[in-house]
């Protein structure tokens, strides 16, 4: 199974349907599949052994991604906020390689040698080249497809392998094809160097549904989008749908949106107050939240929209409680928690989410494979499963506090303080401390008009959970910090918690 299979079964069965438009301009899944392999075969013939993106989404992006599959060589999108020594660092380990890129991304870099730059106007003018006769997927199922490198933000960015088996064991999995609907639209404005933005476009070609590109999110555009191209999903980070209620709920304008029948969230925690307000804005709307990892694929638990109807609908707060969990497994993956001591953990009791399956990579380059012994690998996401099945997240395995030998997961506290009716956002970190090693630290947004003193917030985590998750040192932020994913940055919270003194 190669990625580009998805693409030719689009453009066999559907050829004259519109596959990806943006700007104005658009490609038919028929002249999508010839231009991938007019590039594709550009590219194998040029001996490069990557094709890079550092560029933002456009008709480039798929083109780019199926012709990486018909070179035989992996597919490596870039983050273009990153600094210029970081993107210095990223380019020489992909060296030699075609590069698409934004000449704004690639000013006053030094590029390493064997690098061809080329902007997004030169590469699709070279993909209308007409496609070589008999050209075909280059490559087996077990050949890297992708390339992804992580966050790096405790050392030195890994790249994450994934393999051609690995993606499609994903699609076939969770996709029927050619499910959408002619007249189906998907909005897609996450990054293309996220892995929801490039599981976004191979199941959507998959589905053989139009995809509808949002170069960068604002609010309004998103919304303006949404109604004129009469999108029927879409795919959200949850600070992208914030500020998609914040726009509407500081305009008065209504949503109107009527065409879209789903919205699918991840990337990050999504506050409870967000979704509740989210689903009372688009009531026609189904919601699902998805929770997956680069190593994984994408996604491997959903909570899905008749989970949250019921949750916002019923008075159990064991079921309402749900909508703080990311819902259940998917059918073709494993999931299962694990205590400090490696020991396979109980219904509610926390500890480190492994996950196997065929979609399961779990593959750095140069690092090996992260599997054990029977495929399961380690996510380094703590959390747990409930007596139902649902999963809910606890935060990283790296953000643990240790608090004198008392282990403290940031999103028992946070969950706690965010059930306060004057808090907004919350966020828990280590801090240090003379007695304890370390301890808990707070940093609280309240919500317009509300007060809280610190002794009320730490009052209130003491009456729910034991003394020692009660946090030391609260501040009160204006808002948290938090990357284009929805990811709080933990360690910018810490840096600003320890430096500030605590509000009284």
């Amino acid at each position: 199974m190669n990625i580009a299979m998805a693409l030719e079964m689009a453009a066999e069965a559907f050829p004259d349907r519109i596959a990806v438009s943006s700007g104005g301009a658009g490609l038919t899944y028929a002249e999508l599949l010839s231009a991938a392999r007019s590039a594709g075969a550009a590219i194998r013939d040029s001996g490069y052994r990557y094709v890079g993106l550092l560029d933002i989404n456009s008709l480039a992006v798929p083109v780019a991604l199926f012709a990486s599959a018909y070179a035989g060589v992996p597919y490596v999108p870039m983050n273009y906020r990153l600094t210029r020594p970081e993107l210095e660092e990223l380019l020489g380990r992909i060296a030699p390689a075609f590069l698409i890129a934004d000449p704004a991304y690639v000013d006053g870099l030094s590029m390493p040698s064997g690098m061809r730059v080329t902007t997004r106007h030169e590469f699709l003018a070279l993909a209308r080249a007409p496609a070589p006769a008999g050209i075909a997927p280059a490559g087996e199922p077990g050949d890297t497809a992708i390339q992804l490198f992580t966050s790096g933000t405790t050392g030195k960015p890994k790249a994450a392998i994934l393999r051609h088996e690995h993606l499609m064991s994903y699609i076939l999995g969770t996709i029927d094809f050619g499910a959408a609907a002619e007249d189906d639209a998907v909005l897609i404005s996450v990054p293309p160097y996220h892995i929801a933005g490039i599981s976004a476009v191979l199941s959507s070609t998959y589905a053989c549904r139009r995809m509808v590109q949002l170069p960068n999110f604002e609010a309004a555009a998103w919304l303006e989008l949404c109604r004129n191209e009469h999108v029927t999903n879409a795919f959200v980070v949850p600070t992208v749908l914030s500020r998609v209620i914040d726009h509407l709920t500081a305009t008065g304008e209504q949503a109107c949106c009527p065409a879209l029948k789903a919205i699918a969230y991840g990337g990050g925690k999504m506050p409870l107050s967000v979704i509740e307000r989210a689903m009372a804005l688009f009531p026609d709307t189904g919601f699902t939240n998805a929770y997956g990892l680069t190593e994984t694929s994408s996604t491997i638990a959903i909570l899905d929209p008749d989970d949250h109807r019921s949750a916002i609908a019923g008075d159990d707060p064991a079921v309402r409680k749900r909508l703080t969990s990311v819902g259940k497994p998917i059918a073709t993956v494993e999931v299962e928690i694990r205590d400090d001591a490696g020991r396979a953990a109980g219904p509610n009791q926390p500890g480190e989410i492994f996950v196997r399956g065929g979609q399961v990579a779990g593959e750095y380059l140069g690092m090996g494979s992260m599997l054990d012994a029977n495929g399961w690998f380690p996510t380094r996401d703590r959390g747990y499963l409930d007596q139902y099945g649902y999963l809910y997240l606890e935060g990283r395995a790296d953000d643990v506090i240790v608090r004198g030998g008392e282990n403290i997961s940031p999103g028992e506290v946070e969950d706690v303080l965010l059930e306060h009716p004057a808090v907004l956002d919350a966020a828990i970190v280590a801090i240090p401390d003379e007695q304890w090693g370390e301890t808990v630290g707070a940093a609280v947004v309240l919500k317009d008009g509300a007060s809280a003193s610190v002794a009320d917030l730490q009052a209130w985590v003491k009456n729910r959970l034991r003394s020692s998750r009660v946090p030391a040192s609260i501040v009160f932020k204006d808002q948290l910090p938090y990357n284009e994913m929805g990811k709080i940055l933990r360690r910018v919270v810490k840096q600003e918690l320890v430096a500030a003194p605590p509000a009284r």
